[in-house]
């Protein structure tokens, strides 16, 4: 019995450094990878597509070639190569376009690595600078037209008698050599701007018809002519032809200096209007102001940092409205609905109250509502029969079986809106986001 033991015990222990052995062991490096750079790297723009040979060679078989281009410690673009065997191997590596880039030296560093992991490496520092290119091109639906420098650093322009003040175009460049590329110079319609890239049509707009001049920087993206609003001195950022915007902070009481639309909506919750002057209504705090051309509107939403703000337990935050009936400037024509992107965010008045204020029959419909308060400009958290109340003659809370849905407000039957009246909705959370109590004032 004791031998048994003892030949168990012995064979756990030879196990146990059989495993000790197999964590430690690491495969022996052999072989003498070598390689010869067969280029020289100069007069490199952005933009380009730069190629390279390489000619390697070992007494091992070769596993991978790699190229890898920094900036400065951020590595901005690789290139793998499988090397099967000694010889010669080529291959390009493309070098970044980037925005406001500076003419400086990048660093190409080649590894080759064999099958035992031994490994060889070699760097080149590479010159890169923005191409002087001698026109750009600008593509509209009529035709094309070169865009020539004007002297200014990375300036390009063209000037004619465009047919429209209205002129979407994209913007592409020519190829300077062999290792070059047309880039492409277009709209981003995401984040709006100007974007490397993409054909999407910039739609420039020039003040003036007849003969006026577009023009295009090659390093910053800025390029003119664009329809500018201002909102207190500060330009607003061109979304798309359409609509534009600006994050800033406002205070309450503020006097507001806006350029740009005339004849535009104001928003009573957000905005009061003395004559020329415009005061701002919500608490202080970060707002998106998004000008609409359309439609002559300023919507205005809170901010947390740079997102849309929500609701928050102690009350603070934002809430908004998602649903039909309502709409901004005019429900006939800008109806928000069940798409959460057109969200109303109800302006923070203060002490943990929210404020909706519309006309029945322009901005609600007078007959019938169906749309609810939200936690978030989406869907999520939202408020229901359980989370929110009203003594309001006019206004009720469905609850499911009611006539509406939980949570979304109808019209108590036999009542409707007076066309024409001014109804404001009042949120009130201040005994706590789950005891929301919601009032109806009609003025």
């Amino acid at each position: 019995m004791k031998k048994i033991k003892y030949w168990m015990f012995a064979f756990v222990i030879s196990f146990g450094l059989a495993s000790c052995s197999d964590d430690v062991e690491e495969p022996q490096q052999k072989g003498n990878p070598t390689m010869q750079i067969e280029n020289q790297f100069t007069n490199v723009y952005f933009g380009d597509n730069l190629p390279f040979e390489v000619t390697v060679n070992d007494n091992v078989p070769l596993s991978t070639l790699t190229a890898i281009l920094y900036f400065g410690e951020e590595q901005v673009a690789r290139t793998t190569i499988r090397t099967k065997e000694n010889g010669l191997y080529s291959g390009n590596i493309a070098v970044p376009y980037g925005k406001n880039i500076p003419n400086g030296t990048a660093t190409l560093e080649f590894s080759l690595l064999n099958t035992t992991m031994k490994k060889v490496s070699q760097e080149f520092s590479v010159p890169v600078s923005r191409a002087s290119y001698p026109y750009l091109i600008l593509v509209t639906a009529d035709g094309s037209y070169p865009m020539l420098p004007t002297g200014e650093p990375n300036e390009y322009a063209v000037t004619s008698a465009f047919p429209s003040t209205e002129l979407p175009a994209y913007i592409k460049t020519p190829v300077l050599d062999s290792k070059g590329r047309e880039i492409l110079f277009g709209w981003n319609d995401g984040e709006g701007g100007i974007a490397e890239g993409t054909s999407n049509n910039i739609p420039f707009v020039s003040p003036v018809g007849g003969s006026y001049s577009v023009t295009f920087n090659t390093r910053t993206l800025e390029a003119s002519p664009f329809f500018e609003v201002v909102l207190n001195g500060q330009k607003m950022t061109m979304v798309d032809k359409d609509n534009y915007q600006l994050d800033v902070d406002l205070t309450q009481g503020e006097e507001i200096s806006f350029a740009g639309m005339t004849d535009w909506w104001v928003d009573p919750d957000f905005f009061t209007e003395d004559g020329d002057k415009i005061t701002f209504v919500p608490i202080s705090g970060k707002y998106r102001v998004l000008a609409n051309l359309p439609f002559n509107y300023l919507k205005v939403e809170a901010l947390t940092g740079s997102n849309p703000s929500t609701l928050q337990p102690d009350g603070t935050g934002a809430i908004w409205i998602i649903g039909t009936n309502v709409g901004k400037p005019s429900v006939s024509k800008n109806e928000v609905g069940w798409n959460t992107d057109k969200a109303l965010c109800m302006a923070p008045v203060g002490n943990k109250k929210y404020q909706l204020t519309v006309v029945a029959g322009e901005t609600v419909s007078a007959d019938a509502i169906n749309f609810k308060f939200f936690h978030q400009k989406g869907w999520g958290g939202e408020y229901g029969s359980a989370s929110l109340t009203t003594e309001s003659d006019i206004i009720f809370v469905g609850n499911g079986s009611n006539g509406r849905d939980n949570g979304n407000l109808g019209i108590v039957e036999g009542e409707t809106l007076t066309a024409g009246k001014t109804y404001v909705f009042t949120v009130d959370v201040s005994a706590g986001i789950d005891k929301a109590v919601l009032t109806v004032e009609e003025r």
